[in-house]
C-alpha cells in the first residue's frame, strides 16, 4: 500500500499507511571495518598535526599504457608538534621519492614507510607549530579503472566515437574511493587547500580540461606532448580534483548575476556534440539565477563554470562539472544531471562536510535544490509532483547520518530523496517561507567555502529559523524508522466527532505539525506531541484525511467505536 496517497479511512476500519514497513534495519555497528578505513577514515596525530595550504600537482598521462607519472608538491602549516606525517596514495602506484628542502633550498631524501594505501613520512626534525614547510612525492604507476563511473573510483579510458579521428578519452571520478587512488594527498574531507594548481602532459593534440580557472598551454621540450595548466583559486576538497582529456571543441557563453557582475561560463563536449550543447546547456542560466535566489552568488566566480562532457553519467567535479546525460531531459523538463551536479556547487563543494558520515549534507541539500530549482520555474505543485516520484526511492533500511572516522559508504540512496524529504518536511514545520528559505541562503552564505559538522548545521537553522528542529534533524538523520501519527476517530455523528493523536517516534520531543482534514472541509494545523490529545472535529463529511505532500511520516488511523 502507498504511504504517499492521501490517507484517508472509514470509521471503522485500521489503516497502515507504509511503503516499506516499520521494520527493524540492519545495524550499522555489525558493519565490519578493516585497518585501512580507519587508515583512510581516522584523524589520526599524523594527520591532525598539519594543515594543507596548497598543492601542485604536476602530472603526464599515457593513454596507450594507461598509466600516469607526476610529483605533487604539499605545502602544509605545522599546528601540533609533530615528527611523522601521513600522506595517502594507493599500494598499487609506486612512491619513486619524497623529498623536502633543507634551510639552504637542497632537495633531501624523507624516510617513510608504507601501511597500505598510506605513507607515514619521519621528518628530519621534529617540527615546532606555526612552521610552514614543503615536501615534494614523486611517483608513478597505472592508476585504479573505474568499471562503473562514478560509482566506483578510478580512470576511465575511452575513444570518442563521434568523430573519423577517434581520439583519446580520459577521465577521473573517485568520491568515496579516494582522490589517492591517483595522487598522493592528505585524503580527508576535514582537510582542504587553501588554492591549488594542476598541471597535465597528454599527447599532442589533445586538451586537458582540469578544475580552476585556466592558465596556460605550451608543448613540451620534445614537442610530443602539450602541458595544460589550471589553478584553483579556492579551497577544494580531494574527490572533486579531476582531468578531463580528449579533443573537446569549447563552448563560451556568459551568466550576468543580479548586482551585474559577469561569471565565464564554458563548456566543453566532444566535436560531434557542439550544436545539440549549445541548445541543451541553455538551462544552465535560469539554473543559476535560482540558485543565486536561494543560495547567494556562484561561489567560485573567480574560477568560472565549467560543464565538461564525460562518459560517464556525471559528478560534481568543482568549477568542472561532469556531464554525461546524452543531452536528455527528464519528463518534468529539464536535465536532472546538469541540475544536481551543479547545486554541489554550493553544498559539497563550497559549504562541505567533514567525514563521509556526514555527506547528508551534500547529497540532501543538492536533492533539495533540484526541488528548489522545479519551483523557481514550475511552482509548488508540480514540485510537489517531482517530489512525490522522488518518495517512492525513500527505503528508511539505515540512518543517513554514518559511522564516523572510518570512510564507509553510504548504504543506501537515502541521503538523496529521504534527505530532500526532510528538508522539505522541515520548511512546513519553520511554517514560514521567508523564514525558512532565509535560513538556508544564511547557510550558504555565511558557511561558504568551510567544512561544516551536522550539528554546526542544525544549530544554525535552528538559530536562523527561530524554531528548535532538532528533534525533527535527530529522527530524519540518526534512525532510519520513520515517525508514525497515529490517529483515533470517535464513530459519533459528524457533528461531534473527535480526534485523539499522537506521535510514534524513537526521538523524544519530536513534534512535527501536521494537517488533517475531514471530507472536503479546510485543512487544520494539529500539533501532535508523543503524548496523547484530542480535538473536536466539526466535521464536514466523512473520512480523515492527512495530508502527505507537507512532510515524511507515516499514518496509523484507528476508528474507535
Amino acid at each position: 500500500m502507498n504511504v504517499f496517497g492521501k490517507a484517508a479511512c472509514g470509521f471503522f476500519i485500521v489503516v497502515l499507511l507504509a511503503l516499506h514497513g516499520l521494520a527493524q534495519p540492519t545495524s550499522l555497528s555489525s558493519r565490519h571495518f578493516t585497518h585501512a578505513d580507519s587508515l583512510r577514515g581516522s584523524l589520526r596525530p599524523e594527520r591532525t598535526g598539519y594543515d594543507v595550504l596548497f598543492y601542485d600537482l604536476s602530472l603526464s598521462v599515457d593513454p596507450t599504457t594507461k598509466s600516469i607519472t607526476g610529483s605533487n608538491l604539499i605545502r602544509y602549516k605545522v599546528v601540533q608538534p609533530m615528527r611523522r606525517m601521513q600522506v595517502d596514495l594507493f599500494a598499487n602506484m609506486r612512491v619513486l621519492s619524497i623529498t623536502q628542502p633543507d634551510r639552504h633550498g637542497v632537495s633531501k631524501p624523507l624516510a617513510y614507510r608504507r601501511d597500505g594505501n598510506a605513507i607515514f613520512i619521519t621528518m628530519s626534525d621534529a617540527l615546532p607549530v606555526g612552521q610552514v614547510g614543503e615536501l615534494t612525492i614523486t611517483y608513478a604507476g597505472s592508476p585504479q579503472i573505474a568499471r562503473n563511473a562514478p560509482w566506483d573510483g578510478g580512470f576511465v579510458w575511452r575513444k570518442d566515437t563521434t568523430t573519423a579521428r577517434n581520439a583519446d578519452w580520459v577521465t577521473v571520478a573517485c568520491e568515496g574511493t579516494g582522490a589517492s587512488l591517483w595522487w598522493p594527498c592528505k585524503d580527508h574531507l576535514a582537510d582542504e587547500p587553501d588554492s591549488m594548481r594542476i598541471r597535465c602532459r597528454v599527447p599532442k593534440g589533445l586538451t586537458c580540461v582540469s578544475n580552476g580557472k585556466f592558465v596556460s598551454q605550451k608543448p613540451t621540450r620534445s614537442g610530443q606532448q602539450t602541458e595544460w595548466t589550471w589553478f584553483v583559486h579556492y579551497p577544494i576538497n580531494n574527490y572533486n580534483v579531476t582531468l578531463n582529456i580528449t579533443d573537446y571543441a569549447h563552448i563560451s557563453d556568459t551568466y550576468t548575476a543580479a548586482d551585474g557582475q559577469k561569471l565565464a561560463l564554458d563548456y566543453f563536449v566532444l566535436p560531434g556534440n557542439v550544436g545539440k550543447a549549445r541548445q541543451h546547456f541553455e538551462q544552465v542560466k535560469p539554473m543559476l539565477a535560482c540558485y543565486e535566489m536561494h543560495f547567494g552568488k556562484y561561489p567560485f566566480g573567480q574560477d568560472g563554470y565549467k560543464l565538461v562532457e564525460a562518459p560517464y553519467w556525471g559528478m560534481e567535479h568543482q568549477s568542472a562539472v561532469a556531464y554525461g546525460n546524452k543531452y536528455r531531459n527528464n519528463a518534468f523538463g529539464f536535465d536532472f544531471i546538469i541540475i544536481h551536479e551543479s547545486g554541489h556547487e554550493y553544498f559539497g563543494n563550497s559549504l562541505s562536510c567533514a567525514d563521509h558520515a556526514e555527506m547528508w549534507i551534500h547529497e540532501s541539500f543538492t536533492t533539495y535544490a533540484e526541488a528548489l530549482y522545479m519551483e523557481c520555474q514550475h511552482g509548488l505543485p508540480r514540485t510537489i509532483d517531482y517530489l512525490n516520484q522522488q518518495r517512492k526511492l525513500i527505503k528508511n533500511e539505515y540512518p543517513m547520518l554514518g559511522p564516523l572516522g572510518v570512510n564507509a559508504d553510504q548504504m543506501d540512496t537515502d541521503i538523496y530523496y529521504k534527505g530532500t524529504w526532510m528538508l522539505h518536511t522541515l520548511r512546513n514545520a519553520v511554517g514560514d517561507d521567508a523564514n525558512w528559505f532565509a535560513a538556508i541562503r544564511a547557510l550558504a552564505i555565511e558557511k561558504r567555502l568551510s567544512i561544516v559538522y551536522t550539528d554546526e548545521v542544525i544549530d544554525f537553522l535552528c538559530q536562523r529559523t527561530g524554531k528548535d528542529l532538532r528533534p525533527l534533524f535527530n529522527q530524519y538523520l540518526r534512525y532510519p524508522s520513520l515517525p508514525t501519527l497515529e490517529c483515533k476517530v470517535s464513530a459519533k455523528d459528524h457533528a461531534d466527532q473527535t480526534l485523539t493523536y499522537r506521535w510514534v517516534a524513537d526521538v523524544n520531543g519530536f513534534n512535527l505539525p501536521v494537517q488533517v482534514r475531514t471530507g472536503t472541509g479546510a485543512w487544520r494545523t494539529i500539533q501532535p506531541t508523543r503524548e496523547w490529545q484530542s480535538m473536536k472535529l466539526n466535521a464536514t463529511g466523512d473520512g480523515l484525511t492527512v495530508n502527505p505532500d507537507t512532510g515524511l511520516f507515516h499514518v496509523r488511523t484507528v476508528a474507535v467505536e
